[in-house]
């Protein structure tokens, strides 16, 4: 039988009379989503996901690791007891509890119930700040290069991002002079995320304090705090955050955190919020609007991971700093790629400005780093994210949250493809 024409055509011949065709919706977007699509983290991981075959994804900061198994067990039990309701809008008791131990434990900073706040995921806690904070117009200091989904959530709150770049120079890190020259009447949030997505670049506390310095003569400047990436740490460093760092900050500061990258528990989608307890709860409305509470068998799981034994952390660790090692030597080998080993998180930030300009054996010029990135999807079958995604072209970034042979391979094609096809312009 001739398949029904679906277009918003007349029904195709032959088709069942109660097979209705549906025109055309003439569906307008709302004008705040103009220049917003899907992250393009995401996207990219999609595209290459819809190629097939041996394609290999190193877009989206996700740890191949399993999640550990007493945190998986503790949701199994928790769901056979029953826990399959609703959760309380702000987070159960007990993940409460075990994120003020954690964060007494581990940040020497002490929150009470009412000042923190469970999403999905640490993404919506950023979202429900950005909402529940911004007016139209007001200003969002976010350093680059950064993480791509800030700029997109600012601008669906109604604010601007205003995005001074770092250099690789001074570690991409914002100075205490950029962040002053940033600063207008009209700035609502100063955003740090260290670890840092892209870049793996993390701040001291004295880097903080001096930070914080020139915070204290603009008392409307708030301070989120991206800490994610707090347990991917290498060769010894220390992690500093701005609550602990400068505690008469603290008092605006947001601390955003999650169990998704540490503990690999990306899909499990928990991630919570300290601050005033004025903010926090702003921030519940928000959430009580799009989400209510995070799941509750998730959360039974998070507080395990907050609780159990924290040694899974270590291993996970050595794990990322074994890969780290492997992808510096790959990339600093390929001609045309300088790569600075990064303090943390598990990304590589590679400078690709010797592939820029430069011309394929094809003809194909390779004119910006999406050229290369697209090039190396097509011809090396390796997705990376290209760096002006995060407001730095000139460089890509690779998850090496992948295996340790997955990453091999994608190194060595990256490397053949350019060796084998390269020549100048």
């Amino acid at each position: 039988m001739t398949a029904p024409d679906l277009t918003g055509g007349p029904a195709a011949a032959g088709s069942h009379s109660h097979v209705h065709t549906r025109p055309a919706s003439g569906f307008n977007p709302a004008r705040r989503l103009a220049g917003i699509g899907v992250s393009e983290i995401l996207a990219i991981g999609a595209r290459a996901a819809a190629m097939g075959g041996d394609v290999i994804i190193l877009a989206a900061g996700e740890p191949d690791l399993p999640t550990p198994a007493h945190i998986r067990q503790a949701a199994a039990e928790a769901v056979e007891a029953g826990a399959t309701r609703y959760a309380p809008l702000t987070g159960t008791p007990a993940l409460k509890a075990a994120i003020r131990d954690k964060h007494r434990r581990d940040n020497g900073l002490d929150y009470a119930a009412d000042e923190i706040i469970v999403g999905a995921g640490a993404k919506q806690v950023i979202h429900n700040a950005f909402m529940a904070s911004l007016d139209p117009g007001r200003e969002v200091i976010i350093p680059a290069p950064f993480w791509t989904s800030y700029l997109d959530q600012v601008t669906l709150a109604g604010g601007h991002a205003v995005t001074p770049a770092t250099t690789a120079g001074n570690g991409w890190k914002l100075t205490p002079d950029t962040l002053a020259a940033a600063i207008t009447p009209r700035t609502r949030w100063l955003v740090l995320n260290a670890p840092s997505n892209p870049s793996g670049a993390i701040y001291s506390d004295s880097e903080l304090k001096s930070l914080a310095r020139v915070l204290h003569l603009h008392p409307h400047v708030w301070v989120l705090s991206d800490d994610i990436y707090e347990h991917i740490l290498y060769d010894g460093r220390r992690f500093a955050t701005m609550a602990a760092a400068d505690p008469v900050l603290a008092g605006r500061t947001l601390t955003v955190n999650g169990v998704s990258k540490a503990y690999a528990m990306t899909g499990w989608r928990i991630g919570w919020g300290a601050g005033p307890r004025a903010l926090i709860a702003a921030m519940a409305a928000i959430q009580s609007q799009s989400t209510s509470g995070a799941a509750t068998p998730s959360q039974a799981a998070a507080t395990a991971a907050l609780n159990g034994p924290q040694t899974v952390l270590a291993d996970h660790l050595a794990v990322f700093a074994r890969r780290r090692d492997l992808v510096m030597t790959g990339l600093n080998a390929i001609p045309g790629i300088t790569c600075p080993p990064p303090e943390g998180a598990f990304y590589a930030f590679a400078d690709i400005s010797g592939l820029i300009g430069r011309t394929t054996r094809d003809g194909t010029v390779l004119a910006t780093d999406a050229d290369v990135a697209r090039w190396l999807l097509d011809g090396a079958r390796v997705a990376l994210v290209p760096g002006s995604a995060f407001g730095l072209p000139g460089h890509l970034r690779l998850s090496f949250a992948a295996a340790d042979d997955v990453l091999a391979d994608a190194l060595g094609r990256i490397g053949r493809l350019i060796g084998e096809n390269l020549v100048s312009v």
